[in-house]
């Protein structure tokens, strides 16, 4: 513990795995390596081919591509304190390092959150205004989306280090997941936290919030398009494209608020419950949208097999 006066700040936190389940966690550790190899294996793939195909220069695959790019962050952020944890036992996380790690997690989320309206931009513009669609999304268009992006993700999360920093904390360091997250963080100080959860609200509302409001505004036009087709195979045809997206939102989107539930009003909710969904928020998404990629796009599944091809040839 560093001492200043009154000020309590402590040299390290303690990282917890799935509570009452500590002996199994050699055992536990199998599927999350399992799902941590499909994340970084598959992201991966799906980057190499987009970058390698010609065909799949276009703004539907470079937002995959970013949603590939940012999947793979959000793995690496949590894969060494996770399977160190179930592995070899440790526990102990340093102040600055679990700031610096809570600070990419919720990077990297918003960022994802962001991307998903993105695509879900151009999936309205695609079936909506089909001619239109390469004027409005050009590359440099898409390029400067990106960093937007990225921009908006860092820089309204920049001052949450500093008021974690500042505050005052009391003999409890254990945290409630394998990883550093600001509501858990954030509980454990022993000063006044409202600054904290107002800030942190705001910025979710005003980001995360209003993108999940965009998507479903999205998809509502969407249906308004596609109901004034005139043919049934049309119809279909246009909503096929959406599949993979509307998947990927939900992946993404149900664990997230359902994990935010859980921190701000959930506290007779039981730990197992609290740790199921933090991994299902931060671990399943990244495992499965290369999954749903590659199974519904054909333009994805017909690349890989050249790739594959060309390799063995």
């Amino acid at each position: 513990w560093e001492l200043n006066g009154s000020f309590h700040q402590p040299s390290a936190f303690l990282l917890m795995g799935i509570p009452g389940l500590e002996a199994l966690h050699p055992w536990i550790s199998i599927p999350f390596c399992a799902l941590y190899l499909t994340a970084l294996v598959g992201n991966c793939v799906i980057v190499f081919i987009i970058r390698r195909t010609p065909s799949l220069h276009e703004p539907m695959y470079y937002f995959l591509s970013m949603l590939a790019v940012t999947d793979l962050g959000l793995a690496l952020c949590t894969l060494p304190t996770t399977l160190g944890l179930f592995w070899f036992g440790a526990r102990s996380i340093g102040f600055d390092a679990c700031l610096a790690q809570m600070y990419f997690i919720h990077i990297l989320s918003f960022m994802e959150s962001s991307v998903l309206l993105a695509m879900a931009f151009d999936r309205f513009v695609a079936i909506s205004r089909p001619l239109r669609h390469a004027a409005v999304l050009t590359r440099g268009t898409v390029l400067r989306i990106g960093l937007a992006i990225v921009l908006r993700g860092s820089v309204s999360l920049l001052p949450i280090p500093f008021l974690l920093k500042r505050l005052s904390y009391c003999g409890r360091t254990q945290l409630s997941h394998s990883f550093c997250f600001h509501p858990d963080i954030m509980n454990l100080a022993c000063a006044d936290i409202k600054v904290n959860v107002f800030y942190g609200m705001i910025v979710l509302l005003s980001t995360v919030g209003m993108d999940f409001i965009f998507i479903v505004l999205s998809y509502v036009l969407i249906l308004r398009t596609v109901a004034s087709l005139t043919t049934r195979e049309e119809c279909l045809k246009a909503l096929n494209t959406c599949v993979s997206h509307i998947c990927a939102v939900l992946v993404f989107f149900i664990p997230m608020i359902g994990l935010s539930m859980i921190h701000r009003f959930g506290r007779n909710v039981p730990p197992l419950v609290n740790t199921l969904v933090a991994y299902t928020y931060l671990i399943i998404p990244p495992a499965l949208n290369p999954v749903i990629y590659s199974i519904k796009s054909t333009h994805i599944r017909e690349a890989l097999l050249r790739a594959l091809c060309r390799k063995r040839g």
